[in-house]
This record gives structure tokens, sequence and C-alpha cells, in this order.
């Protein structure tokens, strides 16, 4: 059976083909595509029979690829999300996979797919497709992956104080203070992020609103934040932001 993984984290990809190979072994993974372009130019030359698809990728939702390429086979999606519309798709012969991903969960999703190979090819509405992906508010990344040595580790958004850039690595504060790298930069992280709880104060910080513990006037019209747990290190919200930051800790 030939396979396609769309999914942008390195840390997923490894954890999914490590699994795959554990317990479906006649799984022969025929692709990796970290985006939706890759994605749909690897489909616009193969046919793969299943696709395991993350939803949420760097460069946008992953169901922009179900209008830009004819997607025959059954696609299984994962996500870092709480199940919401996604329920729906199961009616279409299609499965979903809650982050982090368990073998068993693997396992039965194969089962379904072999229970469906005899049967009518599925057919994917991208229209609704779209629509379910776009409604509620848990559209939203919850969930990031990062490695403590040899050990894989979920950190839930509710655990998280900030957002760290320093040079080219971005680190996850949490509000204990610990600090763990990221497989993201903040241009693709904002977007991913719930604006309700979290702001991108200037061109190194996005800030959980829990994180802000104090606000101070700044010299050329802009904000002093004391921010907890303290990065022992002058936090300035850019001037360009000042406006929207006010009116996003006021809300």
């Amino acid at each position: 059976m030939q396979v396609l993984i769309v999914e942008d984290e390195p840390l997923a990809q490894a954890e999914l083909k490590r699994i795959l190979s554990k317990v479906a072994p006649q799984c022969q993974i025929m692709g990796v595509a970290d985006g939706i372009e890759p994605a749909v130019a690897f489909l616009q030359e193969n046919k793969p029979d299943l696709i395991f698809m993350d939803i949420q990728l760097s460069d946008g939702q992953s169901f922009e690829i179900f209008s830009m390429v004819d997607v025959a086979c059954p696609v299984i999606f994962t996500t870092a999300y709480d199940a919401y519309a996604l329920q729906a798709f199961k009616a279409n012969g299609i499965d979903y996979l809650l982050k982090p991903i368990e073998p068993e969960a693997i396992v039965l999703a194969l089962e379904k797919f072999n229970r469906l190979k005899g049967s009518q090819p599925v057919q994917m509405d991208a229209e609704k497709l779209i629509q379910l992906l776009k409604t509620g508010s848990q559209g939203y990344k919850n969930r990031f992956m990062t490695t403590i040595g040899d050990r894989i580790k979920f950190l839930n958004d509710t655990e998280i104080a900030y957002f760290q850039a320093d040079d080219e690595v971005v680190y996850i504060i949490t509000e204990e203070k610990k600090k763990f790298i990221i497989n993201y930069t903040l241009e693709a992280l904002e977007p991913q992020l719930d604006p309700s709880r979290f702001f991108r104060i200037n061109r190194r910080y996005i800030v959980s609103i829990e994180a802000v513990a104090d606000i101070h006037k700044h010299f050329n019209s802009r904000l002093k934040l004391q921010l907890q747990p303290d990065p022992n290190t002058e936090i300035l919200v850019s001037r360009a932001r000042v406006a929207d930051f006010l009116q996003w800790i006021g809300q």
C-alpha cells in the first residue's frame, strides 16, 4: 500500500513513520510533503492509495490542497486540535487522528481503510471541507511538539507564557519558565494561535495574555511589559502594534 504523508513538523513525520513501520509494515511511504505546494506537486504526478494529512500546515490549512488538485484516495487527517467538525468526514470514509497519535488509533484507521477498499471510491467535497474547517473557535493550534533528548514531548497552549525568537531559533517559554525549542518561525506560528489568547508584540515575542503582569508607558509612544515569568530583558511593544495591543489586552 502506497502512502503519502502531508505533515510540516519533522518530529511528527518521524513519529508517524515509526508507528507505521511497527503496526503496518505493508505501508510503503512513497513521499512526505511538508506544505500545500509540495503536496499538490506530488499529487499531480503520483497516485497514493492513502494519505495521512495534518490539518494546519505552516503555509495554510490543508483543505486548500483539495481545491488545487484532484485527490482520488481516502485521507486520514491528523490534528493537534480537539475533535470538532471533523466528525462529519467519517460519513464519507475519511477518518482523523488526534495528536499525539497512538499506535492503536492508526491500526483502527487502517482497518477502516481496508473495509472501504472494495466500496465506492470516496468523493471529497472541497467546499464542504473548507466550511467545516473554518467553523468553530477550536480551529487554532493548541498542542505543540518538542523534544528533550530522545523523548518527544507535547505542550498545551495553556502551559505557554510566550514564544521567543533568538536568531533563527524559536523557543516556547512555559509558565514555569521551562524553555523548549519548537520547529516554527514566529511568522508561521502567528496565524495558527488563538488571537484572544496570544498577541505578537514585536518581531521577537508572541505573548500569552496571562503572561502580561504589568504595563508601563515608554518613550517614543511604546509600551514596556513586565512578563511572568520574567525573561530578564527589556520587553517592548513595537510602536506600530501599541493600539492593537491595548485593544487586545482590554477585550
